[in-house]
């Protein structure tokens, strides 16, 4: 690994390490571009994991303070922790469960095919879904998507058969194990899944793609990168020609810093960008750094979600296997007379027994939900994801009156739920509960909503300046060399799980900014 100078003006420097940071610097670093990379969580690897549940989510979880505001329900369930994202090297590549699906053309225009709908803030997204293909495919091919480039896809599950049979039943014909970043057999070096389940934890046997055992070290190789982590970014400063020259942070012994940069770019997630960005206000941008037009933090969605577990005669073990193993899609289309504009995926799912209790079951304690942990080994389980309309109300702000380690204002996340999106929400966990009633479930039960984990749209891409903050590169509109490389950027969420899409515009971007310093341009 490098050691690049603090003093060093030529280094582009990455806030963040996950999918968007982690794979734009190893395309940086193998084209000689020197790179420093800032993470705020410690290096764990695939001997360090641990399987223990509580443990690894202590490893692993961003658990720094935040606070949330409006009326979606995760303020009632989950009051400290609106987000449920990671705070280790590799960022939420390393407990994220793998699911890879692309976003629909349409999806891309959603301004253009739902219209203008009132109390939402959708735009068309500024890169089109051919261009966006090509990267698609180069995402895929690194990252070994199953069901993708002759790759097979995973084996089924008994959880996977549950739904596949209550699937059929109801005449849904788009049904299967799923395009997943895991391996089903030995592929680039890493092993292969032995379906032992619980996926949200560090992967043991590195069939799960992540950026802390790809990009990274394969970056650290090259000779170009220093990684630094247990250092958290805390202002980005720019020069009086508004360019961005610095990034301060807090090392690992909470000592402030100053890394000199040539090109800065953010990917520290949905929330914790726009938060690093607002914290950066200065005289030259007094609302936040690049936020001339008041769009930082704002439209921010985290996709619909929810829990729907049937309960059997028998045993179905659903913990057996590859957590997201399976997807319904026949679903993902946009049909207004559903009562909704926009789709969504039912995707298989489950979660350990000690979670399963905090976040996934609806009631509290008694009589009831006891035997709801009594009946665990014979629960199935299916997740929405769905995709949710950008509000301009909907935002990441900073709470003034709550301070972190480092004395520094927290992020707040405000979320009122569209109409749109509660009656996507009934009408697929309506569905869901067909397919479970449709094979013999003697009970469906609804869970609450748990915290988000698709973090996007609050920095989004526009064509127009006044809409959104970055270009379709990535490129904020008001600072020519600084780059939001993470979901942040999406314009619209859709109803594909983001990673894929967000590892598809960092290689996009990657090339961009090659190019551009190659010309002399930044």
């Amino acid at each position: 690994m490098a050691r690049i100078e603090q003093n060093d003006a030529s280094a582009v420097v990455i806030i963040g390490s996950g999918a968007g940071g982690g794979t734009l610097a190893y395309e940086l670093t193998r084209q000689g571009i020197p790179v420093v990379v800032l993470e705020a969580g410690k290096r764990q690897s695939t001997a360090t994991f641990s399987q223990v549940p509580g443990e690894a989510f202590g490893q692993l979880t961003w658990l720094d303070r935040r606070t949330q505001s409006g009326s979606w329900d995760v303020a009632k369930s989950s009051p400290n922790m609106p987000a449920w994202h990671c705070k280790t090297v590799g960022g939420t590549t390393v407990h994220w469960t793998a699911a890879c699906p692309r976003l629909e053309l349409w999806e891309m225009k959603a301004r253009s095919v739902y219209g203008n709908i009132a109390g939402t803030s959708l735009i068309d997204w500024p890169v089109s879904h051919e261009e966006l293909l090509k990267y698609y495919e180069m995402a895929e091919k690194k990252m070994g998507v199953t069901r993708r480039n002759g790759i097979p896809g995973m084996p089924a599950s008994n959880n996977f058969k549950v739904m596949y049979a209550g699937a059929k039943k109801l005449g849904y014909r788009k049904v299967h194990t799923g395009h997943l970043a895991i391996n089903p057999k030995t592929f680039d070096g890493r092993g292969f899944c032995i379906q032992q389940g619980f996926c949200v934890q560090g992967c043991k046997m590195g069939a799960k793609w992540s950026t802390l055992y790809t990009d990274i070290p394969r970056a650290e190789r090259t000779g170009k990168l220093d990684l630094r982590s247990e250092c958290m970014a805390s202002r980005i400063e720019h020069g009086e020609d508004g360019k961005v020259n610095a990034v301060v942070y807090r090392d690992a012994q909470g000592q402030e810093q100053r890394q000199k940069a040539r090109i800065v770019c953010v990917a520290g997630n949905g929330i914790e960008t726009p938060r690093l960005l607002l914290l950066s206000e200065s005289a030259k941008f007094p609302k936040g750094l690049a936020n001339s037009s008041d769009q930082v933090g704002r439209n921010y969605c985290h996709q619909i979600n929810g829990f729907v577990w049937g309960f059997f005669e028998k045993p179905v073990y659903s913990w057996r296997g590859v957590t997201l193993g399976g997807v319904i899609e026949d679903e993902v289309f946009n049909e207004p007379k559903r009562g909704f504009v926009g789709g969504y995926r039912m995707e298989l799912v489950t979660l350990d027994l000690p979670t399963l209790p905090l976040v996934g079951l609806p009631y509290g304690w008694g009589r009831d939900f006891a035997w709801m942990l009594e009946n665990y080994r014979n629960m199935a389980g299916m997740l929405i994801n769905g995709e949710d309309m950008p509000r301009a109300e909907n935002r990441v702000t900073l709470n003034r009156e709550v301070k972190d380690a480092h004395g520094l204002p927290v992020p707040n996340v405000h979320v009122d739920e569209h109409a749109n999106d509660q009656a996507l929400r009934k009408h697929a966990q309506g569905q869901m509960t067909k397919v479970f009633e449709a094979v013999g479930a003697k009970r469906v039960v609804l869970g609450p909503l748990p915290p988000a984990t698709h973090n996007t749209c609050s920095a989004r891409m526009s064509e127009k300046p006044e809409e959104g903050v970055t270009n379709a590169w990535g490129r904020t509109h008001d600072v020519k060399n600084l780059y939001i490389s993470d979901g942040s950027v999406l314009t619209t969420p859709g109803s594909a799980n983001p990673t894929l899409t967000i590892v598809a515009l960092a290689l996009r971007q990657a090339e961009h900014i090659v190019g551009e310093m190659k010309a002399g341009r930044i």
